[in-house]
């Protein structure tokens, strides 16, 4: 029998242990704490943020409706409007054309309808508003007459327009994604329109129920003091290795002064 033939490697000696203050790491250390501990304080703040936020909404709820044009005004003058409860006479909004907007809501896709609303405020001549939700299962529309003039007075709230992200589609004029205010006017006819839209909280078409006033969110998450905790613990963890690293190299730094001491000393003794 002849024997299998393995190739035999010569073992690699091993590496002496890393000495000395890394300072590299320090640096890279240095920077992913900081860049932990900014994120875990940015949470924070967005913490007080949506604590504020919240505690408007439920003051909101109970809050009587202000008539819309003064609070127009004082958008003009640089004042923050968002959630304000406002009452508004618009002519013909029942049967005014609009444009629909993709939604989400309770997990269904659908369409929320946005129309042009003529305003007589200081600055502005109309104000877009977003007349409700409608489930994809829904395929018809309410009944568009551009000519219609009969007043229609809602209630709402003023909410600003939505920012898209790098993952938000691109509006077209059949599509909407993101509330484009100066788009939306446009295409809609409406002149000089407002830097927000009004969220209708009464209907727009009480004979049409499939459109659903939604005025505001269903549900507002608030979990950034957890996300904060997570960013902290992040650093915390983050330092806890760099100490050990450190701790280890000092040990071994001194375990190696001393035994190139006791060697030198043996060489004197011979």
């Amino acid at each position: 029998m002849t024997e299998s033939w393995e190739p035999k490697l010569a073992p690699r000696p091993a590496r002496p242990d890393a000495t000395g203050f890394p300072a590299g790491l320090t640096v890279a250390t240095a920077i992913a704490l900081a860049i932990l501990i900014g994120l875990g304080v940015w949470q924070l703040q967005r913490l007080k943020w949506k604590e504020n936020l919240l505690a408007h909404l439920a003051a909101l709820e109970a809050a009587p409706a202000r008539a819309l044009e003064p609070v127009l005004d004082g958008l003009s003058q640089g004042r923050e409007v968002s959630f304000i409860r406002v009452s508004v006479s618009c002519p013909g909004l029942a049967t005014a054309p609009f444009l629909e907007v993709y939604d989400l809501r309770n997990g269904q896709a659908g369409q929320r309808l946005v129309s042009a609303c003529a305003v007589q405020s200081a600055r502005y001549r109309s104000v877009l508003v977003d007349r409700g939700y409608l489930a994809d299962t829904v395929t018809d529309r309410p009944p568009v007459d551009s000519a219609a003039t009969s007043p229609l007075r809602i209630v709402g709230v003023l909410r600003p327009p939505e920012r898209g992200n790098f993952a938000t589609p691109k509006n077209t004029p059949a599509h909407w994604y993101i509330r484009d205010v100066r788009a939306m006017a446009a295409q809609l006819k409406a002149p000089a329109p407002a830097p927000i839209i009004l969220f209708a909280e009464t209907s727009t078409n009480p004979g049409f129920k499939a459109l659903v006033p939604a005025p505001l969110p269903v549900e507002i998450p608030n979990r950034h003091f957890e996300y904060a905790l997570t960013w902290f613990g992040l650093a915390g963890g983050l330092a806890g290795v760099y100490a050990a690293v450190i701790s280890k190299r000092v040990g071994l730094s001194k375990r190696f002064g001393v035994s190139k001491r006791v060697r030198l000393a043996k060489r004197i003794r011979r």
